[in-house]
């Protein structure tokens, strides 16, 4: 059966892949040559996104760059299997880099944050890096990305170190990735659904509210007409603008978690990776009990998709 993509905008199509979504942007006739391709999904999407790709651009084609949003294992997942079949640069934030080359792991997932299975089963989602040196290349914060001329690169930490958005001034179009999402990310009912609710950043991964609260608000002042983001539907329109507004505002009330690793204390990064990790605040009691709830709600899932 065939994989089902959606528009964006002009010149850009989304792919939904179980509960993340990667993006696939045509340069303007006469502005760059060829496709992007904005994210890769979990491992094992190689196979559909290329379907997709070449139904859309053509048998054969290949995107004259990849563009990650930013390096976790639903965004990154099936990189090296893409590369291996085309060959092509990959641009990065320099501060994700480290995750990228082999030299740094992410923090661990956070599974006192609440909100829902997934945060639940959080524990289980890669943390460790992966490294296509080879390919990777370091994005210039003043000239952005030359296979995008006319997408401006924004960095919008908080989520991670070196996580960008991407914004297309002319129509006032934006790729948030994760730095908030259309869907409460934390609910599997809503994650798996895309039932359409405007939330902060995936919470139980996220380990610098204070730079993600400045990040929203840096998207929320762009006013985009049309967001496109890592995991939930599209949102445009004055519908777009209420909600995203409402976020900023309330950012620290709406998103931020009541208690957990990341909250009083980030985690910090340098161009090297993770140079601190804030203590586990939940005590034993708390620890066993997430990870008995954990198992169950993995093996849930596991029976759920096969």
């Amino acid at each position: 059966m065939s994989s089902k993509y959606f528009q964006v905008g002009q010149g850009v199509w989304g792919l939904r892949l179980l509960f993340v979504n990667i993006y696939m942007i045509a340069n303007r006739r006469g502005v760059g040559k060829g496709w992007v391709l904005v994210d890769t999904g979990v491992k094992g999407s190689e196979d559909k996104i290329i379907e997709i790709a070449e139904s859309l651009f053509g048998l054969g084609t290949k995107p004259t760059a990849i563009v990650l949003t930013h390096g976790h294992a639903d965004h990154s997942g099936s990189l090296k299997a893409l590369l291996k079949h085309w060959n092509v640069p990959v641009y990065v934030h320099p501060l994700e880099v480290p995750y990228l080359t082999g030299r740094s792991s992410y923090p661990p997932a956070d599974t006192s944050v609440g909100g829902g299975f997934m945060t639940l089963i959080s524990w289980m989602w890669r943390t460790t890096p992966i490294n296509v040196s080879r390919n990777l290349r370091e994005i210039d914060p003043y000239d952005g990305i030359p296979e995008l001329p006319e997408w401006k690169v924004i960095h919008t930490p908080g989520h991670t170190p070196g996580h960008i958005s991407l914004f297309f001034p002319l129509n006032t179009t934006l790729i948030a990735g994760d730095a908030f999402t259309t869907t409460r990310t934390e609910s599997a009912v809503y994650a798996l659904s895309y039932m359409k609710k405007i939330s902060g950043p995936p919470k139980y991964l996220t380990t610098d509210w204070y730079a993600a609260a400045r990040s929203v608000r840096k998207l929320a002042a762009l006013q985009p007409r049309i967001v496109a983001t890592g995991h939930g539907p599209v949102m445009r329109g004055r519908e777009l603008l209420t909600s995203l507004s409402f976020l900023a505002n309330r950012f620290e009330t709406m998103a931020v978690p009541k208690e957990g690793r990341y909250v009083r204390s980030s985690a910090l990064a340098d161009e090297n990776g993770v140079r601190y990790i804030p203590p586990q605040t939940t005590n034993r009691k708390q620890t066993v009990g997430l990870a008995l709830a954990a198992s169950v709600a993995a093996f849930w899932l596991v029976k759920q998709l096969w």
